[in-house]
């Protein structure tokens, strides 16, 4: 299929824009002619995204870095990750407005990544439930694949995730986790909260086909090393769903629980039949957040589950909201690890019995 004119992935237009984004334009106008002139190519990082058997959620970012000799120990090391890690994603030059290739399921379309460099697009195909790939290119770039989780039609429950202090023990001020993250801490040394990787593969297995989908406050540049993180330590493969920093079209900076709610609410106009179980933790907006979207989509909340954090977990975090658990329609579960909240989500009928076998195949790397 010929490929079509680009289409916007994201807020491309220059037009209206607030001062403070014009500035990081600049900035990073500046950053790309110094980057070009040393050599730099653009870089496509894939994210896995997810889809029904109608459509396509597809998810990347294109980044300006320096080109790797396929046959260097660097890039053999970055193999599967896409030769960006660290700090350098942190310190890569994003490549707004350029068009980005995408093809899936024998489709083909043009779009454009958004000033960010960010690539957030939804793809008219037909697919079959399971895991499938998504190749993109742009100029000058590798073409690269992304997993796309295709979720079975008859799916009715599903798991929506927070990951700092939910899935990650972090113990850090909330202002330091990313930049702690990111510049000094390798995955192998990120701590997994006790018993949640055990809950989640639970669930999976009894509810066969269920989507796992991670939503976090956490910036585009630490999707790979979560995705490393969640693999290690066994966590059921699913798509990241997390924002970029800086400046937007209108305000000085993104709002990262704007960022939850709207996908929240995505998620539920995407997938009308599914129920979801939402997790998270009590370090002051999960649960606030969660209760207004089971006030305003009660038949969308199997339940809620939230991870308690010790009192210094607390403090880091900033304190804890404070809602009444039963005052609302839903079940609602709270428990410091993942085998309580077992416990808990049992006594609520979302777990007991045999685990069922999934029919999805885990991806080597997603």
């Amino acid at each position: 299929m010929p490929a079509t004119p680009p289409t916007p992935a994201g807020s491309g237009s220059r037009t209206a824009r607030h001062g403070a984004a014009r500035f990081e334009d600049w900035v990073h106008d500046l950053r790309s002619r110094w980057a070009r002139r040393r050599g730099h190519v653009p870089t496509i990082i894939p994210y896995t995204g997810y889809g029904s058997t109608e459509w396509a959620r597809v998810l990347c970012r294109v980044l300006l870095s320096r080109p790797v000799d396929a046959d260097s120990s660097e890039a053999r090391e970055s193999s599967g990750e896409h030769g960006i890690r660290g700090w350098r994603s942190f310190t890569s030059v994003p490549v707004g407005d350029v068009p980005v290739e995408i093809e899936v399921g024998g489709q083909r379309i043009e779009v454009l990544a958004d000033r960010g460099g960010v690539v957030d697009s939804k793809v008219p195909v037909q697919l079959a439930p399971g895991w499938h790939t998504a190749t993109l290119r742009t100029d000058g770039s590798a073409p690269v694949e992304a997993p796309i989780h295709v979720l079975r039609p008859d799916a009715t429950f599903g798991i929506i995730s927070d990951v700092d202090d939910t899935v990650m023990v972090t113990a850090l001020p909330r202002p330091l986790v990313a930049a702690w993250n990111t510049f000094v801490v390798d995955e192998h040394a990120r701590i997994p909260t006790p018993g949640m990787a055990v809950l989640y593969e639970r669930l999976v297995r009894e509810h066969p086909g269920t989507p796992v989908i991670y939503l976090s406050t956490g910036a585009w540049n630490v999707a790979p090393t979560l995705t490393r993180f969640l693999s290690r330590n066994l966590y059921p493969a699913g798509p990241l769903l997390l924002t970029d920093w800086g400046p937007t079209h209108d305000r000085w900076f993104r709002s990262g629980r704007l960022h939850k709610q709207e996908n929240l609410r995505r998620l539920a106009e995407e997938f009308p039949d599914i129920r979801w179980l939402l997790v998270g933790d009590d370090g002051q907006h999960d649960e606030d957040l969660y209760a207004t979207f089971a006030s305003e989509h009660p038949d969308r909340v199997a339940a809620v589950a939230i991870r308690r954090l010790s009192t210094g977990e607390a403090v880091l975090a900033g304190g804890r909201s404070k809602l009444d658990e039963h005052a609302y329609e839903v079940p609602w579960v709270s428990a410091g690890d993942g085998s309580t909240l077992a416990d808990q989500l049992t006594e609520a009928g979302l777990l007991g019995g045999a685990a069922a076998e999934s029919d999805d195949v885990r991806p080597d790397s997603v």
